[in-house]
C-alpha cells in the first residue's frame, strides 16, 4: 500500500462559529472522514465517506484500507490540548501528516471570562487520574477539563480545606445549551454535570512554596500520638532528598508532621502514611487537610504486614516501628531494592535495632545524632532547654 497518502488532523474548535477557515477547508478536501461520532455528525460529510472511530490503532487501519488520497481525522478542541493527537502522530507517521490547530476549551473559556490565561496552570481530570488539591494550592488560576469527575473534584478540594475557592463552571462551551457560572469548590460535590464540563479555579491564597521544618505549634496534636519535631523533620526531609513525582511512605506517622512536608514535596506523586491508631489516622488527615494537601491516602494497620498492599516506595520514613524495624525494613527492599530509607531513634534500644538491622539487610547507613536546644523564658531572661537527641538513620537509594 502507497505512503503518498495525505492525513490532515484537524482541530474541530469550540463549536462552529469557532471553526478556522483552515479547519474547513482541511475537511473539504478529504475524501474520506474519520472522527468521533459526534464530530463527524457536526462537522463531517454525509456524501463522503464516514468511519466513527478515533483510537489510534483503529485510525490507522482505515486509513490504510481505503482507497483514497486525503484524510481528516477529526479531533475536539485543540489537537494540542489533551487530544488524541499525540498518538496519532505515531501511529501515522508513514503518511504525511498535517496539524491543523483549532480554538481549544482554554482559550474559549477564558474570552468568555475576560481573563488572561498566561499564568494559569492548565491540567485534564478526563479519564486521567491527577493530584488536584495541589495543583490549586499551588497556583492562583487552574484551568481543568473535568469530565465526568466534577463531584469528586469538588469532594476532594472540601476534604483539603479548600471548599471555599472560586470556582468558574462552563458546560457545553460552544453548544446551543452553553452555560457558564461562578459557585465554590464546596458545591461542585453536589449536583448533575455534563461530561463536557470545564472548570476554572482561583485561589488568591495560593502558596506553591516547598516547606520544611514546620513549625510544631502549626500541627494539632493528641496525648501519647508522638510528633517528629520541627528541626528534625528539616534533617529527614534533606535525607530524604524527595523528587516531585516520589511514592513515600511515612511509616509510624503519629501526628502526620512527616506526612505533611513529604506531601508538600511530592506534589506529582502520593504519600501513604500509615498509623496502627484509628484516633491518631484522624489526627493526621486533620493536618493534612490545614496544609492543603490531596496527595496523601492513611491507612490504619501494623507494619510491616499492611505495607505489602502499597505500591513500589520511592523514599520511606520510618518514625516509629512497633519494635519490628527489620521486618519493615525488609518489606521495603522487597518492594523496591533502590528505596531511600531514613529513619528515626530516641531510645537506646531502637538505636541499636535499627543500625543491626540495617546492616543485615546489606545496607551502609549514615548515621547523625541530633542534639537540639530551644530557648525558654524564665522571668526577665532566657535559658536553652534541651530536647533529647535523636539518632538519624539514612540509607539506600541511587
Amino acid at each position: 500500500m502507497s505512503n503518498n497518502k495525505k492525513v490532515y488532523v484537524v482541530g474541530t474548535g469550540v463549536g462552529a462559529e469557532m471553526q478556522t477557515n483552515e479547519a474547513r477547508e482541511a475537511i473539504a478536501k478529504a475524501e474520506v472522514h474519520i472522527g468521533p461520532q459526534g464530530l463527524l455528525e457536526k462537522y463531517g460529510d454525509s456524501l463522503k465517506p464516514t468511519f466513527p472511530y478515533y483510537h489510534s490503532n483503529d485510525v490507522a487501519r482505515i486509513i490504510e484500507s481505503e482507497h483514497a488520497d486525503v484524510f481528516a481525522v477529526l479531533v475536539s478542541g485543540d489537537v494540542g490540548f489533551y487530544s488524541g493527537a499525540t498518538r496519532l502522530s505515531e501511529a501515522l507517521a508513514a503518511y504525511e501528516l498535517c496539524f491543523i490547530p483549532g480554538v481549544s476549551t482554554v482559550n474559549a473559556f477564558f474570552a468568555k471570562l475576560k481573563l488572561p490565561w498566561h499564568d494559569a496552570a492548565l491540567i485534564s481530570m478526563h479519564g486521567r487520574k491527577l493530584n488536584i488539591v495541589d495543583t490549586v494550592r499551588r497556583n492562583q488560576l487552574t484551568f481543568c477539563l473535568a469530565g465526568n469527575n466534577v463531584t469528586d473534584i469538588g469532594t476532594y478540594l472540601t476534604k483539603a480545606g479548600l471548599k471555599h475557592i472560586k470556582t468558574h463552571v462552563g458546560e457545553n462551551l460552544g453548544m446551543p445549551d452553553e452555560r457558564i457560572y461562578e459557585t465554590n469548590a464546596e458545591s461542585l460535590a453536589f449536583g448533575n454535570y455534563p461530561s463536557l464540563t470545564v472548570l476554572l479555579f482561583d485561589n488568591e491564597a495560593y502558596d506553591d512554596r516547598t516547606l520544611s521544618g514546620l513549625s510544631d505549634g502549626s500541627f494539632s496534636r493528641l496525648q501519647g500520638v508522638p510528633m517528629t519535631k520541627s528541626e528534625t523533620r528539616a534533617v529527614v526531609l534533606s535525607k530524604l532528598n524527595l523528587r516531585p513525582t516520589d511514592i513515600c511512605w511515612d511509616v509510624g506517622a503519629g501526628t502526620g508532621s512527616v506526612t505533611v512536608e513529604m506531601a508538600l514535596g511530592v506534589y506529582h506523586g502520593r504519600v501513604y502514611s500509615l498509623e496502627r491508631r484509628e484516633d491518631a489516622i484522624k489526627l493526621i488527615e486533620k493536618n493534612c487537610a490545614a496544609y492543603h494537601v490531596g496527595n496523601v491516602t492513611t491507612i490504619c494497620g501494623e507494619a510491616p504486614v499492611v505495607l505489602e498492599t502499597l505500591p513500589m516506595p520511592d523514599a520511606v520514613f520510618i518514625g516509629g516501628s512497633g519494635g519490628n524495624i527489620e521486618g519493615i525494613i525488609n518489606a521495603v527492599l522487597n518492594k523496591n531494592p533502590m528505596a531511600r530509607i531514613v529513619l528515626t531513634a530516641v531510645t537506646l534500644e531502637t538505636t541499636f535495632a535499627a543500625f543491626d538491622a540495617l546492616k543485615k539487610a546489606g545496607l551502609t547507613p549514615e548515621v547523625v545524632q541530633l542534639s537540639v536546644a530551644q530557648s525558654k523564658k524564665a522571668g526577665a531572661f532566657h535559658m536553652m532547654e534541651a530536647q533529647n537527641p535523636v539518632t538519624i538513620y539514612s540509607a539506600g537509594g541511587a
